[in-house]
């Protein structure tokens, strides 16, 4: 048995004896259960399974600290009320806010984090990292790590834009049907029902072959396929909202539509729209990321993760995982919109942690 396993056992055995007598209940379910995992793990995957394992840890230890500092950055220079909210956000919560704000980072300030242009060729095709290059070359010689970074900006801005006019239009008919009611109501429910009989990806590509794949096409189709979605919600909160009593009140009183909307209807439904706008971002960036990687997204030599993952899928078959690199940020940005909005819905649901 080599030193590393009998250091290894011996730390995890110590530090749950430790939260044992401290009576630290959930670190010791913690502690002793990666102990046990360990257990089993070590003898069926050895001492390599038990390094993995050791690696993974630290780094979920690393992602809790680091998302610990930044709730405890934003506690501090936010207002008062924002302070108390932040407060009560978890870990996941704080590590999704992170890793939101250093992918807008990269992506506002990408020419000048860039060491290389996204279409600058600068290597051979497929050359191995180096001091210069930190993730390689693609199949052109182009730097990864570059293209990765204006990869932040093209790809998520190109999402943010669609989200936000698909959920312009969603939201704007759903406050006017629920607030008009009647034929527009019925009508406007019938167009987001065949909208949504279609399935996205289909959708997508048969209007894309027809009007070109263009950005300002692919954002008003994308726009157009997840709108009836945002419809769909915001009819059913604004119908919560517009049958209470302040709001006859207000009719009463001879106020109009928009009058209903903007000083009635929205305050009462922001909570919600807020957190359906976090979901609805994550299926718009897998569908562009989704289309980019089939072809029909945003098009070279302009940087995107979707045909960054396509461009070099060959490498997958020497033993490179640099192409799964565009992959996984799409992953984590995905995660920590999820994260961030599970903790707004529940922030919204007006149920407390025990």
């Amino acid at each position: 048995m080599s030193t590393f396993v009998i250091g290894y056992y011996a730390l995890l055995i110590g530090a749950s004896c430790l939260a044992a007598y401290f009576k630290k209940r959930q670190l010791f379910l913690l502690i002793f259960s990666l102990t046990l995992i360990s257990f089993v793990t070590g003898i069926v995957g050895g001492v390599g399974a038990l390094r993995f394992i050791t690696v993974a840890a630290g780094l979920l230890a690393l992602a809790a600290g680091v998302s610990y500092a930044f709730r405890e950055f934003l506690i501090i220079i936010a207002s008062d009320g924002v302070a108390k909210e932040l407060r009560t956000a978890p870990l996941t919560a704080a590590f999704g806010m992170f890793v939101i704000f250093t992918y807008a980072i990269a992506g506002i300030f990408a020419p000048i984090i860039a060491p290389f242009g996204e279409a600058e060729v600068i290597s051979s095709a497929f050359a191995p990292a180096d001091e210069n290059m930190l993730l390689g070359a693609d199949q052109l010689g182009r730097d990864m790590f570059s293209r990765l970074i204006y990869g932040a900006r093209n790809t998520v801005g190109l999402a943010l834009v669609a989200t936000s006019l698909a959920f312009i239009l969603g939201a704007l008919t759903g406050l006017l049907a629920a607030t008009k009611g009647g034929w527009f109501d019925q009508l406007m429910g019938r167009v987001a029902d065949v909208i949504m009989s279609v399935p996205s990806l289909i959708f997508a590509l048969l209007m894309l072959s027809i009007f070109g794949t263009s950005l300002f096409v692919i954002v008003i189709i994308v726009a157009l396929i997840y709108s009836p979605r945002v419809f769909r919600l915001t009819r059913a909160v604004a119908g919560n909202v517009v049958v209470m009593d302040y709001i006859e009140a207000a009719k009463l009183r001879g106020e109009g539509n928009w009058y209903l909307i903007r000083r009635e209807i929205l305050p009462n439904s922001t909570a919600p729209l807020v957190a359906e706008f976090g979901l609805e971002f994550c299926f718009v960036f897998l569908l562009i990321a989704g289309l980019s990687f089939l072809g029909l997204g945003i098009q070279p030599p302009t940087a995107d993760w979707g045909s960054m993952v396509r461009e070099n899928a060959t490498l997958i078959s020497f033993g490179e995982l640099t192409p799964l690199i565009p992959a996984a940020a799409i992953a984590l940005l995905t995660v920590s919109v999820n994260f961030v909005v599970d903790w707004m819905l529940f922030r919204s649901s007006g149920l407390k942690e025990v």
